[in-house]
């Protein structure tokens, strides 16, 4: 059974779509109105911007959401038994799977995106990925700090990002430390996503969320906040909406879709991460770039 997913932010680089858009109609006219409906050039920021310029949560968000969309849109072979997308990646996938128009999902990305930025700038907090250790001495870790922080991305086994206030997750990684976690990296991001922090993000997503028409996607959707499948729109746009404050769960995510018959995933957008992950799950599984 051929899974697809769809990359999250971080998976950005300059240049991004532009052999779509010089080489398919299709997709030069999806950019085109991705341009009109965002209200500025982001195609620009895309194909010849800078690093910084792609940095913008903004930018980012929207740049890696039309790279993906409009790619698997472009797919000539695009039979999806099941899709998944992690984090961002997910409003990819609901697009791919029919559960969303592209420009519903754009302007659902474009909303998600400023309304992260601003989460951000109340207050300052970050993340960081905690390497050799397993999921529930992070998980216990954590709720034993008298501080926000959370594991936030369980993305493989032995692999987890926590996230929250500065301090909650300083001490965090130096717990983690001490404990024999192989290394704990804190990472170049805008903000404590996939956390109580989100709070704000996540009441204005969910008021555009529940005024977009979702519609009976034509394959099941494995989603962030509970790893479950469902084609059911109603019960999508709960888990969209938590999805905001709730853990990424990839590993679960990936472990499911394999018991569900999965025997090749094919990722589709920016980058090669999902890849390596679902590899980490399973090595023997077969992997490849749309």
């Amino acid at each position: 059974m051929e899974a697809y997913v769809f990359p999250g932010q971080g998976a950005q680089f300059v240049g991004m779509g532009k052999d779509l858009y010089d080489n398919s109609e299709l997709a030069k006219n999806l950019f085109e109105k991705a341009n009109k409906i965002l209200g500025f050039n982001i195609t620009k920021l895309m194909f010849n911007g800078t690093d910084e310029d792609l940095k913008q949560t903004k930018v980012t968000q929207p740049a890696i959401f039309l790279h993906s969309v409009i790619l698997s849109e472009t797919l000539n072979d695009f039979a999806p038994d099941m899709v998944a997308g992690h984090s961002l990646g997910e409003f990819s996938a609901l697009v791919a799977n029919k559960t969303l128009s592209f420009e519903d999902g754009l302007i659902l990305v474009s909303k998600r995106a400023m309304a992260m930025q601003k989460a951000c700038e109340k207050e300052p907090s970050t993340m960081a990925a905690i390497i050799g250790m397993e999921d529930e001495v992070v998980k216990k870790v954590c709720s034993e700090i008298n501080e926000i922080v959370i594991p936030a991305n369980y993305n493989s086994p032995g692999q987890v990002v926590i996230s929250g206030s500065i301090k909650g997750v300083d001490l965090a990684v130096e717990k983690l430390t001490e404990l024999g976690a192989k290394r704990a990296i804190k990472l170049a991001v805008g903000g404590a996503f996939h956390s109580p922090l989100m709070e704000s993000a996540r009441v204005e997503l969910e008021n555009a969320i529940n005024s977009t028409n979702f519609n009976k996607p034509i394959c099941p959707i494995y989603q962030n906040v509970d790893a479950q499948a469902t084609d059911n729109p109603e019960k999508i746009k709960q888990n969209l909406i938590a999805q905001l404050t709730s853990p990424v769960r990839w590993t679960q995510t990936v472990k499911n879709m394999l018991a569900a018959g999965a025997d090749s995933f094919t990722e589709v957008g920016p980058g090669k991460v999902l890849q390596g992950l679902i590899k980490k799950v399973d090595r023997k599984v077969a992997t490849q770039s749309a």
